[in-house]
């Protein structure tokens, strides 16, 4: 069976993990970052950058800077003006505690999709139990900026048994900020979370009510509601029929399959970028993926080993 990735030249999308490092500690982190948490063999700047002029090469038109947290890391303006300058657009996945008016004002002068801020709660008691060392102001204030410099601000919405009742008042408050879309679906069993699922992961009732509450905010305009599909298990299923045409990049350079599988098809290291996109198109027509993607929609506990990297031997066929 074909698929539309098949006809691709490359990647419509790149999602960068530039960093484990974090400047928080979050009980729902997918990545299992943290502050301190740098992994021995991320990409170095040179790698980095290299990297980068691939992606100009291979005339990727969008890439999501990410982390951990990407602006802890210290080439992270450096990639993000390299690829931006040459017309690459650019979604920055961010916290907010670093985000300041001098950042966004930086930031503006590239071709900026999105500045993607995290609000998991809509109080400073909920939002720091959530998010330890985290400061719901600073996030707020980074929302401030970011519409300050005429950028566009995406909110993003973890759900968890710690912050689910205020789930309304973020929606509300992402509206007020200006935000044109507001991100969010069932918590994934993935990283930190899986290490604490039995602490943050609500009643199975909770995420009906919730899907629910979504729903009726996608009836208002204004803001575009972005939660199907809502969870793992129906974004994998829908990967089978129809891979998505999206890299993800992990910091030392591997590419993965599937953000909710352990499975990395290519090196970056040692293979081009387009060699990398050949590994991912082949890796969507192995009866191994397939299977291993069928077992994790039948068992949502498989995903706790997401972030145990496993190099296919495919990567080479």
């Amino acid at each position: 069976m074909s698929h539309r990735i098949d006809a691709l030249r490359s990647p419509l999308l790149i999602t960068w993990q530039l960093t484990r490092d974090c400047d928080l500690a979050c009980l729902h982190c997918c990545t299992d970052s943290a502050p301190g948490k740098r992994l021995p063999d991320e990409l170095t700047r040179e790698e980095a950058l290299r990297l980068a002029d691939d992606i100009v090469a291979n005339e990727v038109p969008y890439v999501m800077l990410a982390g951990g947290e990407p602006l802890v890391a210290p080439h992270f303006f450096e990639v993000a003006e390299s690829l931006g300058s040459r017309g690459v657009q650019l979604k920055i996945e961010t916290n907010g505690q670093r985000f300041d008016a001098a950042i966004a004002q930086r930031l503006a002068k590239l071709p900026i999709r999105s500045i993607q801020i995290s609000l998991d709660g809509d109080t400073e008691e909920v939002y720091a139990k959530q998010r330890p060392g985290g400061s719901l102001a600073r996030a707020h204030e980074a929302c401030h900026a970011v519409r300050e410099a005429g950028l566009p601000l995406e909110i993003t919405f973890a759900p968890t048994r710690i912050n689910l009742h205020e789930a309304r008042a973020v929606i509300d408050r992402a509206r007020s900020f200006g935000a044109f879309r507001f991100n969010s679906g069932r918590l994934m069993r993935v990283g930190t979370a899986a290490r604490h699922w039995n602490k943050v992961a609500p009643a199975e009732d909770a995420w009906v009510a919730f899907r629910t509450l979504l729903r009726e905010a996608a009836s208002q305009t204004g803001m575009e509601m972005c939660f199907e599909p809502f969870s793992l298990e129906e974004a994998l299923a829908s990967s089978l029929g129809d891979p998505p045409a999206t890299l993800l990049v992990l910091p030392n350079g591997w590419v993965k399959v599937a953000a909710a599988l352990p499975q990395a098809c290519a090196d970056l290291r040692r293979e081009s970028l387009a060699e990398a996109w050949g590994a991912y198109q082949r890796a969507w027509h192995e009866a191994t993926m397939a299977a291993a993607v069928r077992d994790a929609v039948a068992d949502e506990s498989r995903h706790a080993r997401a972030n145990v990297w496993q190099l296919l031997p495919l990567v080479n066929a």
